[in-house]
């Protein structure tokens, strides 16, 4: 979800579950000089965050600590999100080819004991679910396809990885593993791998997000020629074929999902722009670096067009008036791409930069994402938002979230259908 660097706990939990309960009763009642601005919101919204593992983004605060303290953190982000109205948890269950729960396929993750496939003393995923339907919350579970770890040595790895059992399948690449996307016996062992969890749980969504192919690296190869060779024949480039793999991934795990059990949807945030005008007529008003089709070879627009998943939560992480990237010209464009198709719209807000200061000016004001809530608001399609990430939400440096539920979120409300 970015390149996003962490912070530790700025509060402790029971800190931050008081000052919340105040916050929500606060937001209750619009702030003063505010009140024209309410609006009457619509009876079902998606209303999310996404609680990261990966490097102990957001939780657990740090690797190593105890079951009960990694259970009291978890259950007080679920309590965060309840005290801000918010209705879905996106809970990383998979962030580097590890499980956190106890998979058959991948070992237990190293964020939570510090030791990679280490037993934590408990189930999260299973606790997760549970503790978060007691709350009203969707639990959607989160997983990363391709990662396998942040780092180059596969000797640091379990010694019965997958990884190191099948050597051949994994690629080195911008400081990290990755399994490789172009062979079938990797697509073919990821989805049976996210799948356990489908079929454990009672869990309410699967859910991807923006890595597919890695984010290009300058003066770095992805070294998947001796794949391509093997593969490729019949496509015109190794992009196309590249870009076939991943339609693969996206539609087989849409039918495993849908045989498994019909009731659970399949969302997908990708990083916010498919492609640039000046690239494709058909591609959004904008003038970003990185454009999914052609760099992630993830060609997201054709996955809402086909109807292969459920929802798409586009990381629309730039504010309004950002001159490569306009918050304000990206959402009508995505607004326009699931029109007629069924497929759900939830717009990605990046609460991490609200108040950052290497951020732009924009940022630094807290009511810069009520803005982005009021101006979907004219949109018919965007059924809902989901803040990165939890730890913001919970902590709220600017006051950016207690704005955005002061102004939007005036009751509890449940996710769309």
């Amino acid at each position: 979800m970015g390149q996003i660097g962490r912070r530790g706990f700025v509060v402790t939990a029971a800190g931050v579950l008081a000052a919340l309960a105040t916050a929500g009763d606060a937001a209750a009642a619009p702030a003063a000089g505010r009140a024209g601005r309410r609006r009457h919101g619509p009876s079902r919204e998606f209303r999310g965050m996404w609680l990261a593992s990966v490097a102990n983004r957001d939780w657990p605060s740090r690797p190593g600590l105890t079951a009960a303290e990694q259970c009291a953190e978890l259950l007080a982000h679920l309590d965060a999100a309840v005290a801000r109205r918010l209705n879905v948890v996106v809970f990383q269950v998979r962030p580097t080819a590890d499980a956190l729960w106890p998979s058959p396929y991948e070992p237990w993750s190293q964020y939570l004991t510090g030791v990679q496939g280490q037993h934590p003393g408990w189930d999260p995923l299973g606790t997760a679910v549970r503790e978060a339907h007691r709350r009203g919350l969707e639990l959607h579970a989160w997983f990363n396809p391709y990662r396998v770890a942040n780092h180059t040595d596969p000797s640091r790895l379990v010694a019965n990885h997958p990884a190191r059992v099948h050597p051949d399948w994994v690629l080195p690449y911008g400081g990290k593993l990755y399994y490789n996307p172009g062979i079938p016996e990797v697509r073919s062992f990821v989805q049976r791998a996210m799948m356990d969890a489908v079929h454990r749980y009672d869990i309410d969504a699967v859910h991807f997000d923006d890595y597919f192919y890695p984010y290009p690296v300058a003066g770095q190869v992805f070294d998947d020629d001796a794949s391509y060779a093997r593969y490729g024949a019949g496509f015109p480039d190794k992009a196309a074929w590249r870009r076939d793999n991943i339609d693969r991934l996206v539609r087989e795990m849409a039918e495993r999902i849908k045989k498994a059990k019909k009731n659970v949807r399949f969302g997908i945030s990708p990083f916010g722009v498919w492609r640039n005008a000046a690239t494709d007529p058909l591609g959004s008003d904008t003038r970003a670096g990185v454009q999914t089709y052609d760099h992630l070879h993830a060609d997201t627009r054709k996955w809402v067009k086909q109807g292969w998943i459920d929802y798409i939560a586009p990381q629309i992480y730039w504010n309004i008036g950002f001159a490569a990237a306009d918050y304000a010209k990206l959402l009508p464009w995505w607004n326009s791409v699931v029109r007629g198709t069924g497929v759900h719209l939830y717009a990605g807000e990046a609460l991490y930069k609200a108040g950052d200061p290497a951020q732009p000016a924009p940022w630094q004001d807290p009511a810069e994402l009520s803005r982005h809530l009021t101006l979907a608001r004219g949109y018919t399609d965007v059924r809902g938002h989901c803040f990165f990430s939890a730890k913001e939400v919970m902590t709220d440096p600017v006051g950016a979230m207690a704005r955005v539920v002061a102004d939007h979120y005036p009751t509890r409300v449940r996710p769309p259908g």
